[in-house]
């Protein structure tokens, strides 16, 4: 959301310094015990490809956006992934494609990355004694509505804030009673604060990453500015994120990459008019050339395969070098793994992370055919 939490005004000094780092400890011990996140080993050699696609089996009362909120996906990738499958009703027996499968974003590695049309965020931690292999963890969010864009760039994180209270924008309430919703001029913290519970005050005038009471915005474009995380993720990004860690905010809706050379993918996500008011017909064209300039490699180009990818969307890595699979053939492919889960149910609507959904291990379907192996990711469960 936009606006501050109540009591964010920061003053100068040396005693509100000491208070700030004080309280910063203290979240550490306060923060909800429940957490998720998908977390990957850095992909080996050249590649910048991690996590593998996977297929699931619905059953009679799934919905696309339970699966979708299991597997860490936000809507727009589930759906994306799924075109003609109703997200509510997706059907007893319907293959799912489940597109855990993500290209980095550019380098350099390091601190929070978010791509905003892609809506997804990367935090890259720094290696260190106690935690030497380099490792990416990854979480959906939800971005800014049409009139509140995000600003791209970068800054930091500058404020860690448990159980923050929403002051709520002029404008933001004005809107809200426009549309018949009266917001009053500060929410309190609790299960319906449009802020959740947990937040990271960026740098950038009333911009924070932080849980909210509407996860099934996950993914779509429901905030004021703010970066919108489902409430168990706000606990793991809480947890693993100092004040001081830098943050990246870029616009990339083609992404290119590769797993160690063997072939070249092409993601698409929808180009946003905020950034780009005539649209990007040749943004995917633009995407592999810099790719190729930036690694010194060269592919063969199915240029026909780009151009059907950059008007239709396909938010799952498709090969695009010549002599590649389609990517319809890569997912018949691969085998469809019954989805054990529960349903989340409208209680888990709100600002707390829900209970855990495990029935039975996560399955891990095989990559693509033709690819290399991928290492798994780890789903984390902090119960």
């Amino acid at each position: 959301m936009g606006g501050l939490p109540e009591g964010a005004r920061r003053k100068d000094g040396r005693g509100a310094a000491t208070a700030r780092r004080l309280f910063a400890a203290a979240l550490l011990f306060l923060v909800p015990a429940a957490g998720r996140g998908a977390e990957f080993p850095y992909p080996s050699g050249a590649g910048n490809i991690v996590g593998q696609v996977r297929v699931v089996l619905a059953r009679a009362d799934d919905t696309l956006l339970d699966i979708a909120r299991h597997y860490d996906l936000g809507y727009n990738e589930i759906v994306g992934a799924n075109p003609g499958i109703d997200p509510w009703l997706p059907g007893a027996g319907t293959r799912v494609v489940v597109p855990t499968e993500f290209i980095l974003p550019p380098r350099p590695w390091k601190g929070i990355v978010i791509d905003v049309p892609e809506r997804r965020l990367f935090y890259f931690p720094p290696v260190t004694a106690r935690h030497p292999t380099p490792r990416v963890y990854t979480f959906p969010v939800g971005i800014f509505q049409p009139g509140f864009p995000d600003p791209l760039g970068t800054t930091r994180i500058v404020a860690k804030r448990r159980m923050p209270r929403w002051v709520v924008p002029a404008d933001i309430r004005a809107q809200a009673a426009a549309q018949g919703d009266p917001l009053p001029a500060v929410v309190p913290p609790g299960p319906q604060n449009p802020m959740g519970e947990l937040a990271l005050e960026t740098g950038f005038p009333e911009i924070y990453i932080h849980g909210t009471s509407r996860p099934w915005g996950v993914g779509m474009r429901p905030s004021h500015g703010c970066f919108h995380l489902y409430p168990e993720d706000a606990v793991t990004l809480f947890r693993l994120v100092r004040v001081g860690t830098p943050v990246r905010i870029i616009d990339r809706p083609f992404l290119v990459g590769q797993r160690s050379g063997l072939r070249l993918y092409l993601e698409r996500f929808a180009p946003l008019k905020t950034y780009h008011p005539h649209g990007d017909a040749d943004g995917a064209a633009r995407a592999i050339a810099r790719y190729m300039g930036a690694t010194h490699q060269h592919w063969r180009i199915d240029w026909a395969r780009v151009r059907r990818i950059a008007a239709a969307g396909e938010p799952i890595p498709t090969p695009v070098s010549r002599g590649s699979a389609p990517l319809a053939r890569l997912l018949a492919a691969l085998p469809a793994h019954a989805y054990r889960y529960r349903p989340y149910g409208s209680d888990a609507n709100d600002a707390a992370p829900p209970p855990p959904l495990a029935v039975a291990a996560i399955s891990v379907a095989p990559a693509p055919v033709g690819t290399a192996p991928a290492p798994p990711a780890r789903i984390l469960h902090i119960w």
